[in-house]
């Protein structure tokens, strides 16, 4: 009886688990997480606000396990972390003499506005050093008697045209003469046009800009009188700078103008941009005996400014290969790693071996290709949003 009751049980367990349906195996890998454009550290499973500044999180999607150290950012994210890429190519790796310079702004693109004619400032447009004037923008308006007077003999050439016909007299020699002379005197063919127009001289004439650029010094002030040549503002250009350095009478005659070197910035994470040998004084400094030598440096988006410091590198050779650029690299005891940029956008981390080089480059042995393009600047915040990624350093593991 015992033995019956035994195989009903066994049959029943079996039969139950026969019933009972599977359950799906849940992929514990995510396919895509959530964090912060602001706090990258951030990283939920779930759509949501971020807990540290309640802005809304954005998705970084995972295609797939082999993305595990790939690295994705948007628009916003590459914007905030400020990365920049290089090309890897063939640069000169051989030793280079390292000068350190200060950056000055480039004389060439120095201008100077002075007033055209005596007078009083009654207001003044540009008020402080670091604003930007163009061409045609109001400077200051001015009361000038002399001014007046010259619009009036230009209304009275005028007039006198339209009401006495006077054979004799050419009115359009009188009027030209008029007019150029309001011209040399600053104001512009609108404004002519307007006195024309009106036919009312003005108590206070608007004096426009003839010159562009960033005003480094502002001479006047408003009820200020202005004398003919006299200085009104002085303004620079940024676009274009120089670097100012001094190197030893003996090393001179190893560089030539016009020739390419490289100049990295301290201030701006060692970031390397080329610079052309403008200038070598040919005369040597009385006191020190050395001489000065003058690098003009691209400045296209304004991040470099006069009083920056800047390091010079100067080819003692000319020891060509295929090489990184030495702020792409990271090294710990497993190696030395960059972060290369794919061609969908993303990022991935690659093992390499580099030879002896100088401070800027360093040849490739192995790892990357000429053509690859490599993060410079940046490359510890990706691998640190790999970290918070994979939970581990991304060169633990790695192979060549």
């Amino acid at each position: 009886m015992n033995k019956l009751i035994y195989i009903i049980l066994l049959f029943a367990v079996f039969f139950a688990a026969c019933n009972k349906k599977p359950k799906p195996i849940v992929d514990q890998q995510n396919k895509a997480y959530y964090t912060c454009s602001m706090h990258p550290q951030v990283h939920e499973d779930h759509d949501g606000n971020c807990p540290i500044c309640g802005m809304k999180l954005i998705r970084v999607e995972l295609t797939d396990a082999a993305s595990a150290n790939t690295i994705t950012l948007n628009a916003t994210q590459l914007l905030l972390a400020g990365i920049q890429t290089d090309t890897i190519r063939e640069e000169n790796t051989g030793i280079e003499k390292t000068l350190s310079g200060t950056v000055t702004t480039n004389e060439n693109t120095s201008a100077e506005f002075s007033a055209r004619l005596p007078g009083r400032v009654q207001q003044l447009f540009v008020r402080a050093v670091g604003e930007k004037v163009t061409i045609g923008q109001p400077v200051y308006s001015l009361y000038s008697e002399d001014l007046q007077e010259a619009e009036k003999e230009y209304l009275l050439a005028k007039q006198q045209q339209k009401v006495l016909h006077n054979p004799d007299i050419d009115y359009n020699q009188l009027i030209s003469a008029a007019e150029n002379k309001l011209k040399l005197w600053g104001l512009s063919v609108s404004q002519i046009k307007s006195l024309a127009a009106t036919q009312k001289v003005a108590a206070t004439t608007t004096i426009l800009s003839n010159v562009t650029g960033t005003v480094s010094d502002i001479a006047v002030h408003e009820g200020d009188y202005v004398t003919e040549g006299m200085t009104v503002l002085k303004t620079q250009g940024l676009n274009n700078l120089w670097v100012e350095a001094q190197l030893y009478a003996s090393e001179a005659e190893n560089y030539k103008e016009n020739a390419l070197v490289n100049v990295s910035f301290p201030d701006l994470g060692g970031q390397i941009i080329k610079g052309k040998v403008e200038f070598i004084n040919p005369e040597l400094s009385e006191a020190s005996k050395v001489d000065l030598i003058r690098i003009s440096i691209p400045n296209p988006q304004g991040l470099i400014r006069p009083g920056m410091q800047a390091y010079i590198a100067l080819s003692g050779g000319n020891n060509r290969s295929l090489a990184v650029s030495a702020s792409a690299i990271l090294t710990n005891s497993n190696g030395s790693v960059v972060w290369v940029k794919n061609t969908n956008g993303s990022f991935s981390p690659r093992m390499i071996k580099t030879g002896a080089g100088n401070q800027n480059y360093l040849p490739i042995l192995s790892g990357v290709s000429a053509g690859d393009v490599v993060v410079t600047i940046g490359a510890y915040l990706l691998n640190s949003e790999a970290i918070f990624k994979k939970g581990s350093d991304q060169m633990d593991g790695m192979k060549m």
